[in-house]
């Protein structure tokens, strides 16, 4: 996942190093007045591009904004602790056990201090602290 971040932020990177070398070649470099006319207008090609430009900012920063937020809502939701009750045929009172919820498998998980858990066939396991 990370790996993707990387290649997606270095074609961007590199989108706008060629962007800003073309609109930056010798031929479009021209001499510069030396006075300026304070009453000229800029053209509407010119507010255009500054509108788009713009534009393109506050939909990165959107874009990164909710990438950004979607990602620390599912790692929040992945680091609640759910308790874990094992019943076993032998036992009358059930094993307790608290688990990530990122580290719950199937018929195994791992607990917060480190303990790898599978569970048999003939064990029954409630799952508290799911609000599905």
């Amino acid at each position: 996942m990370l790996s993707k971040f990387f290649i997606t932020a270095t074609v961007i990177i590199i989108a706008f190093l060629i962007v800003r070398q073309r609109h930056l070649s010798p031929k479009t470099i021209k001499a510069k007045p030396l006075a300026l006319s304070s009453k000229r207008k800029e053209s509407p090609k010119s507010e255009l591009a500054a509108d788009l430009r713009t534009g393109a900012y506050i939909f990165l920063l959107l874009m990164v904004g909710l990438g950004a937020a979607l990602y620390y809502f599912d790692w929040v939701d992945d680091h609640i602790i759910l308790t874990i009750n094992l019943h076993r045929d032998n036992l009358s009172e059930p094993v307790s056990y608290e688990v990530y919820k990122y580290q719950l498998e199937d018929r195994s998980f791992i607990t917060t201090d480190g303990r790898t858990v599978t569970v048999a066939s003939s064990e029954r396991m409630e799952i508290l602290g799911l609000n599905d």
